[in-house]
C-alpha cells in the first residue's frame, strides 16, 4: 500500500497530491464513508485523520442530514458543552461584532448550531421553513481599508476576506475542528485573488471555496531567534474581541489590521468577566503528531507577553501598533500562493479542518455567478490549546 493511502477501520484516507507549483504539505480526501451512519470507531479514526492531515475533504455527503452533521461535531468532542463555539444565535448576533458586520447570520431552524454560510437565493424551502430566503450582504472584502471597486470585483478581481481561526477567544475555547458542507456553489468562471499590497502576487481559484495555510509551516519558516520567542511567549485577547475591534479595517491581504485607533475602549464593551479573558501560548501542539503551530489570531490580540526562555520575565507590549508590527512579519511570510491551498468541493462534499493547526479565509465572488450555500458547525472545545508551558496568571 502506498504511504499516501491509509486504510482506517471503515474508510480510506488518501493524501492530497501537492501540485508542482505548491509547497503545501497537508490535506487528505475520503470518499468511501457515509457520515449519516458513521460508527464510534470511525469517528475516532476520522478525528485522528483531521489532526494528522489538517484538512480532510469527505466526498459524497449529499444526503447528510443537518442534525447528523451536528451530531458528528459533538461526537468529535463528547465532553464539550453542546453549543456552537460562538454561542447560541441570540448571543452571537448580540456580540458578533466584526463577524456579522453588515449582515445577519442565519441558522437552520431547530438545529441552530448549524450556521448557514453563503450568499444569494437559498431556495424555496431550505430546511424547516426557511422559505425563499435570500442572503444579501456587502462583499466580504468590504472591511478592507483599501477598497476594491465594484467594477474590479465584477470583473473577477477578488481578495481573501479575513485569515482567521474559528474561535470566540473569550469565554469558550476554540473548536478543535470546523465542518463545512457544500450544499450549493457556482463552479465557473474562475476568479483571481489579488494581494493588492504592492507585491504583485495573485492566484486563480474556483468560486465559492475556502483557502487554507498551515501554521505548522508558518512556525517552520521562523528563524531560531523567532522560534525562541514563539515557544516561550503568550498573548492576551481582548474581551468580546470581535466587538472590541469596533471600526477596525483589514489590510488588503486579509491578514492583519491596517493601523490602530478604531478599536473600542474596554469601558465601551458589553459587560464582561475578566476571568473569561483568554491567554494562550503562541505555539500550539498537535496532540496526534506533536507538531508545533504558530497560532496567534493577531487581529484580536490586545497584549503580548514576550520572552525567549521559560524563566525570563516577559516584556509586556500593549501598544496596538507595536503588537501588530511585531506579529505581522512572522505571519506574512507564509502568505504566498505556493503555501495556500483551496480544496475543490462538489455539492455534498464536506471539508473538515483542524483549527489548532491552520488559518483559513473565505473568498468572495460576484453575485452574478450564482448562489452559495454552506452548512458550518463547530463546538467550543472541552480542552483548549496546549503549548510548551502553562501560561502564568496575568494581572
Amino acid at each position: 500500500m502506498s504511504p499516501s493511502v491509509l486504510q482506517q477501520p471503515g474508510f480510506t484516507v488518501v493524501t492530497m497530491k501537492t501540485p508542482n507549483d505548491k509547497l503545501t504539505n497537508f490535506g487528505a480526501v475520503i470518499d468511501d464513508i457515509d457520515l449519516n451512519e458513521i460508527s464510534d470507531e470511525d469517528v475516532t479514526a476520522l478525528s485522528e485523520a483531521i489532526w494528522a492531515h489538517k484538512v480532510v475533504v469527505v466526498r459524497g455527503q449529499k444526503d447528510l442530514h443537518p442534525q447528523k452533521q451536528w451530531d458528528l461535531v459533538t461526537r468529535f468532542d463528547p465532553n464539550a458543552e453542546e453549543v456552537h463555539s460562538h454561542g447560541d444565535m441570540k448571543t452571537f448576533n448580540k456580540n458578533a461584532g466584526l463577524l456579522a458586520r453588515g449582515h445577519y447570520v442565519h441558522a437552520v431552524p431547530e438545529i441552530e448550531n448549524i450556521r448557514i454560510i453563503g450568499k444569494g437565493y437559498q431556495g424555496s424551502d431550505h430546511y424547516y421553513g426557511l422559505k425563499d430566503m435570500t442572503i444579501d450582504a456587502p462583499p466580504l472584502h468590504s472591511w478592507h481599508a483599501m477598497k476594491l471597486s465594484d467594477e474590479e470585483f465584477e470583473a473577477g478581481h477578488t481578495r481573501f476576506q479575513r485569515w482567521h481561526i474559528d474561535a470566540p477567544l473569550y469565554d469558550r475555547d476554540p473548536a478543535w475542528f470546523t465542518t463545512l458542507r457544500c450544499i450549493k456553489r457556482p463552479k465557473a468562471p474562475a476568479v483571481t485573488v489579488h494581494w493588492d499590497d504592492g507585491s504583485g502576487q495573485s492566484m486563480t481559484v474556483n468560486p465559492g471555496l475556502t483557502a487554507f495555510f498551515s501554521s505548522v509551516q508558518m512556525y517552520d519558516l521562523l528563524t531560531p531567534r523567532e522560534k525562541a520567542y514563539a515557544d516561550h511567549s503568550w498573548v492576551e485577547y481582548a474581551p468580546h474581541p470581535y466587538t472590541w475591534l469596533g471600526g477596525a479595517e483589514s489590510l488588503p491581504t486579509g491578514l492583519g489590521i491596517s493601523g490602530a485607533g478604531k478599536e473600542l475602549t474596554l469601558d465601551m464593551l458589553p459587560a464582561y468577566d475578566a476571568s473569561k479573558i483568554k491567554h494562550y501560548p503562541m505555539v500550539w501542539i498537535n496532540p496526534v503528531t506533536n507538531e508545533r503551530a504558530f497560532m496567534v489570531h493577531a487581529i484580536c490580540v490586545r497584549r503580548l507577553f514576550l520572552r525567549t526562555s521559560p524563566n525570563a520575565t516577559p516584556e509586556v507590549v500593549e501598544d496596538l501598533e507595536a503588537v501588530r508590527s511585531w506579529l505581522r512579519p512572522l505571519q506574512e511570510r507564509i502568505l504566498k500562493p505556493e503555501y495556500i491551498m483551496v480544496p475543490d468541493l462538489d455539492e455534498g462534499d464536506i471539508v473538515m479542518w483542524a483549527n489548532y493547526q491552520l488559518f483559513h479565509s473565505a473568498i468572495d465572488y460576484p453575485s452574478s455567478m450564482g448562489p452559495r450555500t454552506m452548512h458550518q458547525a463547530n463546538i467550543g472545545a472541552s480542552r483548549g490549546p496546549t503549548g510548551l508551558f502553562m501560561v502564568p496568571a496575568v494581572a
